[in-house]
């Protein structure tokens, strides 16, 4: 008998690994030209990861985990359970969460069970109501903006969220018009209220200028919405007829990626000084993984975290276990990136 087969073990699965190991070898060689470069693997310098994430102050609250539910979808039927799922991730895992366009709520409670989620996420937890930049400018201008205080307060939200869209107002077939520069109707509407406010975009990013215009604002937080997620300019396109499609097509490849937002970003720090006064980020758009998030964050110098939309999407649509189940993948993945990859 073979000396080896003398020794015990107090591993039952040993045998078994062992088999699984041989069986997949070949099929687990990685070529080097496909390696992640963004990082250093460190992995002397950590043991594993605790069993979770240190809590951390973000729109001045606790959350215990650096992913944002950004802003997708509501005021139809099959938005109460992508929202309610959403949202009840978001308590289990202590994230944050902004609303889609909450424009049908301005006028009428009709909709509301699709947007009321306070009860769900719980008051530990930022959760923000969401308008448009159009509908912000009507309403300034008819001098209706304590309809914003009104939103915010059946919401029980923390603050309001302004996506700012003039390309998808412009291809979008029922889209309003836009008479003022989104800035100036932004600084108008911070002179009349108190709320906290947080500016995004919606899939093609700000550039530099815009950036430097917001950051001197005093609003809570900017969320890229950076081009590489969905973009609402093509998905007006699409909406539409194929000749319309075919001839503005290429303004949906116009935009900033969310690295190089974070690169403006960095830049307008060291650039502005004091007059720098937006100090937290949604770093968002085009961020596939846990992997994308924690080398971003790394990068941007200044408190952040990283918000997914269409990621989220596909599993809440299905059933709340598929998406507690993806994100429970993507915090462990997150706090193995924190343990072992230094970003380059």
């Amino acid at each position: 008998m073979d000396h080896l087969e003398k020794i015990p073990t107090t591993d039952p699965t040993a045998a078994e690994r062992k088999q699984d190991h041989i069986q997949l070898a070949f099929q687990s060689q990685v070529e080097t030209a496909f390696l992640d470069k963004r990082f250093s693997y460190e992995p002397i310098l950590s043991a594993h990861p605790a069993a979770s994430l240190a809590s951390f102050d973000f729109l001045g609250k606790q959350i215990q985990t650096p992913i944002w539910v950004s802003s997708m979808t509501g005021g139809t039927e099959k938005a109460y359970q992508i929202n309610a799922n959403l949202a009840r991730a978001c308590k289990t895992f202590g994230m944050g969460m902004g609303l889609g366009s909450c424009r049908a709520l301005l006028e009428s409670d009709e909709r509301l069970p699709d947007f009321d989620f306070r009860k769900i996420i719980g008051d530990e937890l930022p959760f923000y109501a969401n308008i448009g930049i159009a509908q912000l400018e009507t309403l300034l201008k008819d001098n209706e903006a304590y309809k914003i205080d009104q939103l915010v307060d059946k919401l029980q939200a923390d603050g309001i969220i302004i996506h700012v869209n003039p390309l998808q107002e412009w291809l979008q077939p029922e889209g309003d018009k836009i008479t003022e520069a989104p800035i100036k109707t932004i600084q108008q509407f911070l002179e009349k209220t108190k709320q906290k406010v947080i500016v995004k975009e919606v899939g093609q990013g700000f550039g530099k200028e815009s950036l430097r215009a917001l950051v001197q604002l005093p609003i809570e937080a900017i969320e890229f919405a950076a081009h590489g997620g969905t973009n609402f300019s093509k998905l007006e396109l699409l909406r539409g007829d194929n000749e319309k499609l075919e001839i503005y097509k290429s303004i949906a490849q116009i935009g900033h990626s969310a690295e190089e937002m974070v690169f403006f970003v960095n830049e307008l720090k060291q650039e502005l000084g004091n007059q720098f006064l937006c100090r937290q980020f949604i770093i968002s758009g085009g961020i596939k993984n846990f992997l994308d998030g924690h080398y971003l964050m790394e990068k941007l110098q200044a408190p952040s975290v990283y918000g997914q939309a269409s990621a989220l999407l596909q599993y809440a649509e299905k059933s709340y276990e598929e998406l507690e189940q993806f994100l429970h993948f993507q915090i462990e993945g997150l706090k193995l990136s924190k343990a072992f990859f230094k970003v380059r």
